[in-house]
Formats: structure tokens, C-alpha cells, sequence
């Protein structure tokens, strides 16, 4: 017996876009994925998986986009400004990676 495999669509409705942001404002990265099954949808900043169970300023959103609030930006502190991708993960299907944003958070 073959083993037929059947395409299961599985890609992205929305990627996120390059943000400008100026510090203490609220940011959206954009992302929302297709696909019959629920997918796992989790974000990476500059290549490292982003916590944000113990996050207070950082959310997921139900579509699967990145909710930051109240920017942080000084001179030494720049924990926000940097490249984000969306990763989106299916059980048993996959993994899909979106382009890659970059959040810059404007000067004065």
C-alpha cells in the first residue's frame, strides 16, 4: 500500500512590516497564519525566542500577532528595537518562518 500524502494548506495571511516607533509608544507586529488545525504561533527577536509568558509588556494576540507596549529606549537600554520574526509551528505538518521586520525606535 502507497502511502498518499494530502496537501494541507499551511501558510501566512499576514507577515510582519518594518516598524518606527518613538519610545513609550505602542507597537503591533503583524501576523496571522492559515491552516485547518490550530497552529503554535511564537516570536523570535533578533534569532532568540521571545518569553513572553512572564512578560508584562509583551503579548501575543489571538491572530498571532505581537503586541508591545509602552516602547523602552535609552541610550544603553534598547530591549525592543531589533529584527522580529513570527514562527508559526503545526503539530505532525511544520514550521513556517516569516520575513523578517525590523522595529527602530526613533530619537528625539
Amino acid at each position: 500500500g502507497s502511502l498518499v500524502r494530502t496537501f494541507t494548506p499551511f501558510y501566512f495571511l499576514v507577515e510582519p512590516m518594518d516598524v518606527l516607533s518613538v519610545r513609550g509608544a505602542s507597537v503591533i507586529m503583524n501576523c496571522s497564519a492559515y491552516c485547518e488545525t490550530p497552529p503554535k504561533i511564537e516570536w523570535k527577536k533578533d534569532g532568540t525566542f521571545l518569553n513572553l509568558v512572564s512578560d508584562d509588556r509583551r503579548q501575543l494576540l489571538p491572530d498571532g500577532s505581537l503586541l508591545i507596549n509602552s516602547v523602552v529606549h535609552s541610550k544603553h537600554n534598547k530591549p525592543d528595537e531589533g529584527y522580529y520574526q513570527c514562527v508559526v509551528t503545526v503539530e505532525n505538518l511544520g514550521t513556517i518562518i516569516s520575513r523578517t521586520a525590523k522595529l527602530t525606535v526613533a530619537g528625539k
